[in-house]
């Protein structure tokens, strides 16, 4: 072959690798696919479910897909449905109320009668996401000061008869149920229903620890501590009791040689806490209460209101619990959205509610199975096209669309923390994230650099590398996603 030829062949070889490249530099998409079928092919995927769904959010066109139909457990994505759902009913404005009211009559300065705290469901009394909520009580005995009365001959009644008596969804493991993260939604919850147990820890592996106090004090806790301490660095405390049940121990190791280290755990009756804190702050003014703390639900005859405290708005706290992924929030919109159609709030009919909301707005809810609001237990299941489905009505359809989108973190805040803002710059990516034991998902929305708004879903379950490295695979395949 002379050098003419051998000159042609390479410019034509030349040309053909150019248009191959201009070609995928014209569809970038084109690698989806492929990084799909290399997952497929991945030792630690070969034995998972993988569900994978990606929209045009203007057309409703699904562009990539893969295996969208399969209900995979979604964790706290879940909390997407649930959130959106509230909004929707509830509407960004709502605020749950709580009543402190009297019966009787006022004397001088005794109150003939009874003290009553009518819970109305609000997540957020004396939580740490809302600072300025811990102020209520004060406001409470301030009213009370100012009516004159010094002594309430009566008792102190707590009415938490808006939800269901038992706070914890029975289809939670026994292992979550003690602990912070299971704390179960009350028609009075308190200080986001978790107490702290400080615990110290022997100079050697295997060496006793001693709990040193609770935060705040429990009353008639009942508390058996068999935690060892440990050479791993990190906290493997558990705490098992049932709610309402002040018997609880706490099993487990926490790392050794350490003065003060806190386990959360969840607390039995948050009602019980909170009277037994509001009578604590009445007598340290000078104010008591003869009678005991009851707990009666509905209790009949004229109650007078002495003060409403209102939660900050619903879009406030949608925020928090999409941000922080918070399960206690997740529980009370789920319960409270049956309180508004049946009169109790319940986790099976919450559930049930949610499911007729989506299916009346045109949604195919085949596959879908709901058993709490927040996605703690294994028993929920959804599909990559439902939940895409949902997140583009609120982004198309919804009069609350910005509230919503608000809700979801960004790159590097929230549960978005692991994702890295210099590759997503400019708030392209809002997504929730859900996790547990095994699985993976994460849901929302992504700007891409020629300004196309996707929804994506991306759900796996029973992996067998480690969370780190699955969550570096899914925002490779999130990269991929942004370039189109």
């Amino acid at each position: 072959m002379n050098n003419r030829n051998l000159l042609l062949k390479f410019i034509f070889v030349w040309v053909i690798q150019l248009s191959a490249t201009a070609l995928m530099a014209q569809n970038p998409g084109n690698s989806i696919p492929e990084k799909m079928n290399d997952w497929q092919n991945l030792q630690e995927l070969a034995h998972a479910s993988f569900g994978f769904a990606v929209c045009d959010v203007q057309t409703g066109e699904q562009i990539f897909k893969s295996e969208p139909q399969l209900s995979l457990v979604p964790a706290s994505i879940l909390k997407v449905v649930t959130t959106a759902t509230a909004l929707e009913v509830f509407g960004p404005d709502f605020r749950f109320q709580t009543a402190l009211l009297y019966s009787g009559t006022i004397r001088h300065d005794t109150l003939f009668g009874d003290l009553q705290i009518k819970g109305g469901g609000d997540p957020t009394l004396g939580s740490k996401y809302f600072p300025a909520s811990g102020n209520f009580l004060d406001d409470w005995k301030g009213v009370l000061a100012r009516k004159g009365i010094k002594i309430i001959s009566g008792n102190l009644n707590l009415d938490a008869g808006i939800y269901e008596k038992y706070s914890i969804p029975n289809t939670w493991i026994w292992e979550d149920v003690g602990n912070y993260y299971g704390a179960g939604a009350s028609g009075i919850s308190y200080r986001d229903n978790l107490y702290e147990i400080h615990l110290s820890s022997g100079k050697e592996e295997g060496s006793a620890t001693k709990i040193e106090r609770t935060v705040p004090e429990i009353p008639g806790l009942d508390l058996r501590n068999e935690v060892l301490s440990s050479n791993f660095n990190a906290d493997q405390a558990y705490v098992f009791g049932s709610p309402m049940e002040n018997r609880r121990v706490i099993r487990g190791t926490i790392p050794k040689n350490q003065a003060d280290f806190i386990v959360k755990a969840s607390v039995p009756d948050p009602a019980a806490l909170l009277a037994h804190e509001f009578r604590k702050k009445l007598q340290a003014n000078g104010i008591s209460i003869s009678g005991e703390t009851v707990f009666d639900v509905g209790k009949t005859g004229i109650w007078n209101q002495l003060a409403i405290n209102q939660s900050p708005p619903l879009s406030e706290i949608i925020r928090i619990t999409n941000h922080e992924s918070v399960n206690l929030f997740a529980e009370h919109l789920l319960k409270h959205l049956a309180f508004q159609k049946t009169g109790l709030g319940s986790t099976n009919e919450g559930c049930k509610t949610i499911i007729a909301f989506w299916k009346d707005k045109g949604l195919d809810m085949n596959g879908f199975f709901m058993n709490d609001g927040s996605g703690l237990s294994r028993f929920n299941c959804i599909t990559a096209s439902q939940m895409v489905g949902i997140l583009n009505y609120m982004k198309i359809r919804s009069n609350y669309s910005d509230v919503f989108y608000k809700s979801l973190p960004t790159t590097g805040n929230g549960t978005l923390t692991l994702f890295s803002s210099v590759k997503f710059p400019n708030n392209c990516l809002h997504a929730k994230s859900g996790s547990m034991t095994r699985v993976r998902c994460y849901a929302g929305y992504l700007t891409t650099v020629t300004g196309r708004q996707l929804s994506f879903t991306i759900m796996l379950n029973n992996f067998s590398c480690s969370q780190s490295e699955l969550t570096g695979k899914i925002e490779e395949l999130l990269l991929e996603l942004i370039k189109l």
